[in-house]
């Protein structure tokens, strides 16, 4: 008999979410079927107060729902309470009559739900004033408290101005870092929650937090801004302890003699500089009860607002993994540098056993220059160091606290290289984002670089979408997040990931519809203004649009599409007001193809024309726009969207395009520009791909584009027919080139084609991350082209997609797999000795993909696994189903 069960349960895409403040959440799950074909027709959801869901405590039973919906379903049971836990469990039926059992048992605990639920107040403490950037100590705050008994339940519900940690009784209350996290401090602020039921005890308690700058009140950008946000950190916190009895006992924060403060071990920290401790002024046990705080400050009160508090939207950041430095060198200049084989942001844990005093120092790193010796010139002003001060009584471990580094290579001070070995360890941190995809081809280059793409993603997704992780910028740049969004989603679960940074976007948006160069948004000088260059370059203010779009296509989030609706409209509203005409977007400052080869000496900007990349992504907004609001049911809007897309259109090929269909511009970006938004004419585009395509082959079968360009470059050959020349494009291994920076050894995506040149030297100090995940977009196309996993026009979040592998004559096999919120997607090919092809994909339960093969008829499957033979030279056979 056919067996169905219900797994991997979600509440908001999320597992067993704790705090949150989601007034209707939804609901995901999964099926597993042994058969072909499967596909739900009813579900059930059954929600209580009690794990065990029994009648007396049941909430709400949706009954039996005729529909194959299984992900993005409404709770509609009655309104939920504050900090309660709620349980759910799904049962499905399928279209052939089988039921399964329930599923096991998930929860969600809501968080306060409503800044006026807060009785907790803001507290600072009035410490000595910062002397230097170089001694800027942390703030320690601390309380205790008696509970009469143990608890059943406890939770701290807690947020700050700046970045904290917060510790009960000496312990860390989670493994969560960087909290509260970077968002647009002055409208949305995030609160975490705890559960620290396990860390409290009847008797005496204490409760301990340790403030830094952060993003809040620290160095930001490289222009030496600081204390942006705020210049006095603070803190917010409650505690609800719950007792057998249903009684409650709340210690929160205020100005009551109960809250103390004072400096510590923790003489310094930056997100850019790094981090001084001095051990020997640990104050022992202060975050413990007994502890005598006598000596310490008592804080003050503020009357900071608190309506602009929001539960935790986004996955925490954690050190998701350890790395062992593969090697211990001794550079041409006598220094001792560890090298950890892979580019890497967060930081060294260390434990040594030095003399009282001794003062350890580690500097970080991405690479060596061409002699060998340790490089730092492309950090700029950040100095990502870290120094330690031994208090001297025995071993002691050491791990910065408040900073993060991008490197590869650290340069040890103040401990012998014979000390090394073992005894430091690189904690590799970023949003605790769900691994999605995996990729492998017969080509191990490929492989590397595909390793690269992610590790680029996950050095640059610590809290927001940043464009480089290690110098004085490392800022949510909207450029490089929607030219690397798609390929992004790939790799990993980013649902929660964006729908935090979207809303920053939205909230930093100008009155008029511009959208800042970077989000969350931070002037780049005092006199910023509507009017001035800060803001609402094409391609950059485009991520308004271009990313809920794909959120949409990817995860079918209709909600936060309808969320971002009036932002994506005030931006394409902002375009059509900017130009001296108003179907073409020919005024302002535009970064243009930026980092194009083609520009000239100089130049960060390429060749092509920005007024013709502007007017082409004017056009490509204003049609994605009318499809988001016919999507939402705005029939009026898509109309009209549709409208001014089609005028767009037309005067770009008034402007920009011959009356035979050829670009005025003869580069790369203008061409692929103009195919991949479909602005020339249908009797046009033949002939331009050919144009394109003599223009890469004339450049020796290599690219010229910048940011802006290439992105769509393989995608577009790939649609008209040029497959063969992508795959050369992508394989190529001379510069410039994807596999040229792997050639050079890079393990993560290099800001510049030629960031290191063939002789060692560099492309410049300036602006050279080896860490910047722009040209990993590549990573789109190796999915949805030579693997083949794609979605369908107007058929979002993979319940019925496409499998269209396009082979490669360079490779002997791909094999790819994508964790869609229905469940896996596998397809991967292999060529046989014969000349045929093996083809192989899995669909999961209650979806259907359209395959698409040469020689075949395209033909729809349902869920299972299914194998299929090519035989390129004389047709194509279904060899097993």
């Amino acid at each position: 008999m056919k067996k169905v069960s219900v797994y991997d349960l979600r509440c908001e895409y999320k597992r067993n979410p704790l705090g949150m403040d989601v007034q209707i959440p939804r609901f995901f799950w999964k099926l597993s079927v042994e058969a072909q074909g499967a596909k739900q027709s009813a579900y059930r959801i059954q929600v209580s107060t009690h794990p065990y869901m029994d009648g007396a405590a049941l909430l709400w039973d949706s009954g039996v729902v005729d529909t194959d919906q299984s992900v993005h379903v409404d709770y509609a049971g009655t309104a939920l309470k504050p900090r309660t836990r709620y349980w759910y469990r799904v049962r499905v039926k399928l279209a052939d009559g089988t039921e399964s059992d329930w599923s096991e048992t998930a929860y969600w605990e809501t968080g306060l739900m409503s800044p006026q639920a807060w009785q907790a107040a803001w507290i600072t403490a009035e410490l000595p004033a910062s002397p230097s950037l170089e001694e800027d100590p942390c703030h320690y705050v601390r309380t205790a408290f008696t509970l009469h008994e143990n608890p059943v339940s406890a939770r701290v519900y807690a947020t700050a101005h700046g970045v904290y940690r917060l510790f009960l009784n000496g312990r860390d209350a989670d493994d969560t870092r960087m909290a509260p996290g970077w968002t647009s401090y002055h409208k949305r602020l995030q609160y975490q929650s705890y559960d620290v039921t396990e860390l409290l005890t009847e008797g005496s308690n204490a409760l301990g937090v340790v403030l830094g700058n952060g993003w809040y009140s620290g160095n930001l950008a490289w222009t030496g801004g600081r204390s942006l946000y705020g210049k006095e950190r603070g803190l917010l916190l409650e505690l609800h302890v719950t007792y057998a009895d249903g009684s409650e006992q709340c210690i929160f924060t205020d100005a009551d003699g109960n809250w103390k403060a004072s400096e510590g071990a923790l003489r310094m920290s930056e997100i850019y500089h790094g981090e001084t401790y001095d051990a020997r002024q640990e104050a022992k046990g202060w975050a413990e009860p007994h502890f005598n705080d006598a000596a310490w400050t008592q804080v003050q009160r503020q009357a900071w607002s608190k309506d602009l508090l929001i539960a935790q939207e986004n996955e925490p950041v954690r050190v998701i993994q350890e790395l062992l430095p593969i090697r211990t060198l001794r550079t041409p200049k006598g220094e001792t540098v560890l090298d950890l084989g892979q580019n890497m942001v967060g930081w060294m844990r260390f434990t040594v056993n030095e003399a009282p005093g001794t003062v350890i120092r580690l500097q970080h790193a991405e690479v060596l220059d061409k002699e060998g010796n340790f490089y730092t010139g492309n950090l700029r002003t950040a100095k990502q160091t870290v120094t330690y001060i031994c208090h001297g009584e025995g071993e002691e471990t050491f791990e910065p606290l408040f900073s993060f580094q991008g490197f590869r290579y650290v340069l040890v001070e103040g401990v012998s290289e014979d000390k090394l070995e073992g005894r430091f360890v690189g904690c590799v941190a970023h949003s605790d984002l769900e691994p999605a995809g995996s990729f492998e081809t017969s080509d191990e280059l490929l492989n590397q670089l595909w390793r690269n793409i992610l590790w680029g993603q996950k050095g640059n997704f610590l809290d927001v979408p940043t464009d480089c992780p290690q110098r004085d910028e490392r800022l949510g740049w909207t450029g490089d997040a929607q030219v690397f969004i798609r390929t992004s989603t790939f790799l990993m679960d980013v649902a929660p990931f964006f729908t935090k940074w979207l809303r920053d976007l939205a909230a930093d948006q100008l009155k008029n519809g511009g959208v800042p160069f970077v989000i969350p948004f931070i002037p780049f000088n005092d006199q910023f203004t509507e009017d001035d260059s800060n803001h609402s370059s094409s391609a950059w203010g485009d991520a308004a649009v271009i990313c809920p779009w794909t959120m949409y296509e990817v995860y079918g989030d209709v909600r936060l599409l309808k969320q971002q609706y009036p932002s994506m409209k005030a931006w394409v509203e902002y375009i059509h007001s900017r130009g001296d005409n108003e179907f073409l977007w020919n005024t302002g400052f535009h970064f243009g193809d930026w980092l194009a080869l083609d520009g000239k000496d100089g130049s960060y900007i390429g060749q092509t024309p920005t007024d013709l990349i502007a007017t082409a992504f004017y056009a490509h907004c204003a049609d994605l726009l009318s499809r988001s609001a016919e999507a939402l049911g705005y029939s009026d809007d898509a109309a009209a969207y549709r409208e001014l897309h089609r005028n767009v259109v037309e005067n770009f090929r008034k402007e920009f395009v011959s009356p035979n269909g050829r670009v005025i511009a003869p580069t790369q970006t203008a061409y692929v520009l103009a195919l991949m938004f479909d602005l020339l004419e249908e009797r046009h585009r033949e002939r331009a791909a050919g144009i394109l395509a003599s223009l890469i082959e004339k450049n020796d079968c290599k690219l010229t584009t910048g940011f802006v360009g290439t992105p769509y470059l393989c995608p577009v050959l790939t649609r008209y027919g040029y497959n063969d020349l992508a795959y050369k494009l992508v394989l190529q291994k001379e510069y410039p080139s994807w596999l040229y920076s792997v050639t050079q050894g890079a393990t993560t995506i290099w800001e510049h084609w030629d960031g290191i040149k063939p002789d060692g030297s560099f492309w410049s100090d300036n602006m050279n991350s080896y860490n910047h995940y722009a040209y990993g977009s590549v990573g789109e196309w190796l999915y949805r082209s030579a693997a083949g996993i794609d979605t369908l026009d107007g058929q979002p979040g993979y319940k019925r997609f496409r499998i269209a592998p396009q082979f490669g004559e360079q490779l002997n096999y791909v094999r790819a797999s994508y964790e869609s919120i229905y469940g896996t997607i596998r397809s991967s090919w292999e060529k046989n000795s014969d000349g045929s092809i093996d083809v192989e994909i899995t669909v999961p339960a209650n979806t259907e993909a359209v395959v698409v093969l040469p020689g075949h008829a395209n033909q729809t499957v349902g869920s299972g696994t299914y194998r299929f033979e090519c035989k390129l030279e004389d047709g194509n056979r279904l060899v097993g189903s």
